[in-house]
């Protein structure tokens, strides 16, 4: 077995995030995304002995600024994902491990999207894990260009969080 390893941080002071219950969530998605979706990941054809990636949870201002300085975007985003592996056409390993980058959410847009749209059902944990799940599958190398990648990754997206009976709460 694959050990993964993640690691979070939480800089927004307004919502006290159960960031050992996140990176379990987590590892478990990505197990799953590994299982189901491997072989036309970004891992496909490596040999890896461990995966790490990094969670920052933040406000909106922080994923304006790095929008704008990293991705040329003058505006906030609720998630931005650095898929450093996917995204690397070297794809170094190193000692055993690949680190395939950091998934950024603003969790003040988390709030604020789900208060706006009083016709989702959604609560803020769950579009959290919907938003971790979305980032994971950037970091495997999956992109939504077009309707079809797009309906490729919300569909996989739901089946990860139904194996994590998150879409029930």
């Amino acid at each position: 077995m694959t050990a993964i390893n993640i690691f979070t941080e939480n800089i927004f002071s307004d919502w006290n995030i159960n960031e050992k219950d996140v990176i379990e969530k987590t590892r478990k998605m990505l197990e799953f995304y590994i299982s189901t979706l491997g072989k036309d990941s970004c891992l496909n054809d490596y040999e890896y002995e461990s995966i790490t990636l990094d969670i920052l949870f933040c406000d909106s201002e922080k994923t304006h600024e790095l929008n704008r300085d990293y991705r040329d975007k003058d505006k906030p985003a609720d998630i931005i994902t650095f898929a450093i592996f996917a995204d690397d056409e070297n794809r170094f390993i190193f000692d055993g491990d690949i680190n395939l980058g950091e998934i950024i959410i603003a969790l003040d847009k988390v709030i604020e999207g789900v208060n706006r749209d009083v016709s989702n059902s959604k609560n803020k944990e769950q579009e959290l894990y919907f938003l971790i799940s979305h980032g994971l599958m950037h970091l495997l190398g999956f992109d939504h260009q077009d309707e079809t990648d797009y309906n490729f990754v919300i569909e996989n997206q739901r089946k990860a969080l139904e194996y994590i009976e998150y879409d029930k709460i």
